[in-house]
């Protein structure tokens, strides 16, 4: 039990060092642009508007991790973290260190991708 409870408090560290990095990260990409606004051709223009659409959707993807990590953060103060959301059965610690938000055990992840 003991050793469960010092693998949570490891995950919770390093989840909040993940957010205090991708939130920082996150805020100079939103003051960054990808082009200088002077469209200088029609090909210019399809450059930058494949380029504004590349990095929207990379904060976006950026955006659902931090989302993830605020729900794992808190299960974590809830004290509910590492037991699957669908059964109640805890989840692998092997699991959660190659994904530490996972709510889901291995099965019923699949279940609900299926």
């Amino acid at each position: 039990m003991k050793q469960r409870a010092e693998f949570v408090q490891r995950i919770g560290k390093a989840l909040n060092k993940r957010k205090e990095e991708m939130s920082h990260q996150l805020a100079a990409q939103m003051h960054d642009r990808v082009g200088d606004g002077v469209v200088q051709d029609s090909g210019d223009e399809v450059l930058s508007l494949s380029m504004e659409k590349l990095q929207n959707s990379l904060q976006q993807s950026e955006i659902d991790e931090l989302r993830n990590i605020d729900d794992a953060l808190g299960r974590i103060h809830k004290g509910e973290y590492g037991v699957c959301i669908d059964c109640g059965e805890p989840i692998s610690e092997r699991r959660l260190e190659s994904f530490p938000y996972a709510a889901r055990c291995i099965i019923c992840q699949e279940a609900q991708e299926g």
